[in-house]
C-alpha cells in the first residue's frame, strides 16, 4: 500500500509512522520546508491528567503508551515520564483535587493528593507558597520543536518514506491522488489530509463550509535555563476550570467563591509549565476563539503567568527569551477527540484534536490505520 500524507505536523507524522510501521510506503507532503504550526508551538506535554472520562481518557492513555514505546526507539524525541504537579493554595482548590482523586478512573490517571512537603520531595524547585498538590503520575513530555524532525529521520531509515517539503497540495485528482503547486501528481491507495489549522482553500472545498471545527489562538513563552531541574510538569488551579476531568460540585464552588484573576479570565488562561532539554521553561497559555484573531501578542497574560510561576518557584523567573502565538484546530463539539471524515474516494481529512493534538496523535493515527485496514 502507498499512503500520501498531507501535512507534517504531529498528527500527519504519526499517520506516516503507523503506515511505515505496518510495512507500507509513505509520501509526506508539507507546504513549509518543515512543519511550523501548532505541533512546534506547544508544551510538548503528554497530558493525561485533565482528560474527560471515557473515549478521551482512553485515547490519551493509549497515546501515552505509544509515545513511551516510540521514545525508546527514537531518543531524539526527548520522551520523559515526568508526571505533573498542580500546587494548591486554598481549601477550595484542594477540594477540587480531592474530588478528582475520588473519581473512579483516578488510578488510571495516577492521581494522588500530596502534602506540600511530599510535592517538594518530587520537585525540589517548588519552593514557593502552597499547601498541597495534585500529582498525576501518567503525564509525560517530549521536545516539541524537534520531535517531528527526530521522527522524520527515523522514518527515512525505513527506505519506504519520502518527505517533500515546500509543496502545497492544491487539488484532489481521481481516487487517492493529489496535485501539488509544482504540478506534480502523487497517487496512492489512501490520502490523509492532516492540515492542522489550515481549514480554508482545498479543505473547505472538500469538506464544505459547515466543517465542525474551529481555530483557536494561544500565547506562550520560553525562558532562559532555570539553572536547576524542574523534575515534573506544573499546572495551576486555573487548569481545573479548563479541563473536563475536574468538573464537580467542588469546581462549581471554586468558581463561585474564588473567582479567576481578571486577566486570566479575560484571556481564558491556565498555567502549564514544562522544562525543555536545554533547561528553559515553556510556559503558557491563553485561549482566543473569536475571529479575526489579533496579529500581535499581548503583554498582560505574560505578566500574569510570571507572577503565578514565581509564587510556586519562590524565586524570580529567568529572563524570557521567546514569546509566540500559535493557532490550532479544535472540534466545535469539544467532547470529540478528533474530526475524521472521508471527503473523496480514498481521501480522509483528520483534524480538530484541539489542545490534545500532541497528547493524542499516536492513538488518533493508530485508529485511522485500523479503520482503513492498513
Amino acid at each position: 500500500m502507498r499512503v500520501i500524507v498531507v501535512g507534517a505536523g504531529v498528527v500527519g507524522t504519526m499517520h506516516a509512522w503507523h503506515a511505515v510501521s505496518r510495512g507500507h510506503e509513505v509520501v509526506q507532503i508539507e507546504r513549509e520546508s518543515e512543519a511550523r504550526g501548532a505541533s512546534l508551538r506547544n508544551f510538548g506535554q503528554i497530558w493525561v491528567s485533565g482528560r474527560a472520562g471515557g473515549e478521551e481518557l482512553e485515547t490519551a492513555l493509549r497515546a501515552r503508551e505509544l509515545w513511551e514505546g516510540i521514545g525508546r526507539r527514537v531518543p531524539g524525541l526527548g520522551f520523559r515520564a515526568c508526571g505533573s504537579l498542580t500546587p494548591l493554595r486554598t481549601p477550595a482548590e484542594t477540594a477540587v483535587a480531592e474530588a478528582a482523586v475520588a473519581r473512579a478512573d483516578a488510578a488510571a490517571r495516577g492521581y494522588k493528593l500530596l502534602t506540600a512537603q511530599e510535592a517538594r520531595a518530587l520537585n525540589p524547585a517548588l519552593r514557593g507558597t502552597f499547601t498541597a498538590a495534585l500529582w498525576c503520575e501518567r503525564d509525560a513530555a517530549v521536545e516539541p520543536r524537534t520531535a517531528q524532525l527526530a521522527l522524520k529521520e527515523e522514518l527515512l531509515l525505513s527506505g519506504r518514506y519520502t518527505f517533500l517539503g515546500g509543496r502545497e497540495v492544491r487539488e484532489v485528482v481521481g481516487t487517492a491522488s493529489v496535485r501539488d503547486d509544482h504540478g506534480d501528481v502523487h497517487t496512492g491507495d489512501a490520502v490523509i489530509l492532516a492540515t492542522g489549522a489550515w481549514l480554508g482553500g482545498l479543505v473547505r472545498e472538500l469538506a464544505g463550509p459547515e466543517l465542525p471545527v474551529r481555530r483557536v489562538r494561544l500565547q506562550m513563552m520560553q525562558t532562559d535555563p532555570l539553572g536547576e531541574p524542574l523534575t515534573t510538569s506544573v499546572a495551576d488551579a486555573d487548569s481545573f476550570r479548563y479541563y473536563p476531568a475536574y468538573r464537580s460540585e467542588a469546581l462549581d464552588a471554586l468558581n463561585a467563591h474564588q473567582p479567576q484573576d481578571p486577566v486570566a479570565a479575560e484571556h481564558r488562561m491556565q498555567l502549564l509549565m514544562v522544562q525543555r532539554g536545554d533547561g528553559g521553561l515553556t510556559i503558557g497559555d491563553t485561549h482566543e476563539y473569536e475571529h479575526p484573531f489579533a496579529f500581535d501578542t499581548v503583554e498582560e497574560p505574560y505578566e500574569h503567568l510570571t507572577r503565578v510561576v514565581e509564587t510556586f518557584l519562590g524565586r524570580p523567573l529567568p529572563r524570557i527569551r521567546h514569546r509566540w502565538a500559535g493557532v490550532y484546530a479544535q472540534c466545535t463539539d469539544t467532547s470529540r477527540v478528533v474530526h475524521r471524515q472521508q471527503v473523496r474516494d480514498g481521501v480522509w481529512l483528520i483534524t480538530g484534536p484541539g489542545g490534545r493534538g500532541m497528547t493524542c496523535s499516536p492513538a488518533i493515527a493508530e485508529t485511522t490505520a485500523d479503520q482503513l485496514g492498513w
